[in-house]
């Protein structure tokens, strides 16, 4: 069986888990606390979740990696399209996006809030990294519109990836989203396989 290391409530190793969950993959989640004991710095040098301990020896971090993984190894899925369809290239794109795009911007606001001296958490590159936040906030709006999914007629990694950043979004700074998407993460967090997902990360 495979397993996965994440933070307890770490909305980047519950992508993971709602992969897992979806698609019917069995998995061990395994709590990791910080600071990192050495065991698991032995493991992940970097020190980060989540982390997958795969079959045939893989060993592997970066959520969206581990979601792309995941589905491939364990699929055919319908969280991700076959070669040959033609909707492919927009989950791939919106899937990288919800973490080289949003990810990257909230790493900055999460370091400026929880890391930064109190006379420098309002510097220039976070109040530059929450005007970016609006945009790219406003860019997932678009491609929702008023659908049920981002891309197609279901679920696919697209929705998943994109939808746990913007959580880290709403949870850890209070950001206020537009109503279409308000109601699309309440669909989402609605699912069987998110609820099970969700209490594996605490």
């Amino acid at each position: 069986m495979i397993r996965i290391h994440n933070f307890a409530r770490g909305a980047r190793g519950l992508r993971v888990f709602w992969t897992c969950e979806e698609m019917g993959v069995p998995y061990e989640a395994v709590a990791i606390p910080y600071p990192q004991p050495a065991d698991y710095l032995a493991m992940n040098p970097l020190g980060t979740v989540p982390f997958l301990e795969g079959e045939e020896g893989v060993a592997i971090h970066e959520s969206v990696a581990i979601m792309l993984y995941l589905a491939q190894r364990y699929g055919p899925t319908p969280l991700l399209p076959a070669p040959t369809d033609p909707v492919l290239a927009k989950v791939l794109q919106l899937t990288v996006f919800g973490e080289a795009s949003i990810g990257a911007a909230l790493n900055t606001l999460l370091a400026a809030k929880f890391g930064a001296p109190e006379a420098e958490k309002d510097n220039w590159s976070a109040r530059m990294t929450q005007g970016r936040m609006g945009d790219l906030i406003a860019d997932v709006s678009a491609n929702l519109g008023d659908k049920p999914f981002l891309v197609g007629d279901h679920l696919t990694l697209a929705d998943i990836s994109v939808s746990c950043g913007l959580g880290i979004w709403a949870g850890a700074f209070g950001g206020v989203l537009p109503d279409n998407l308000v109601s699309w993460r309440a669909g989402l967090a609605a699912r069987s396989a998110y609820q099970r997902a969700r209490a594996k990360s605490v």
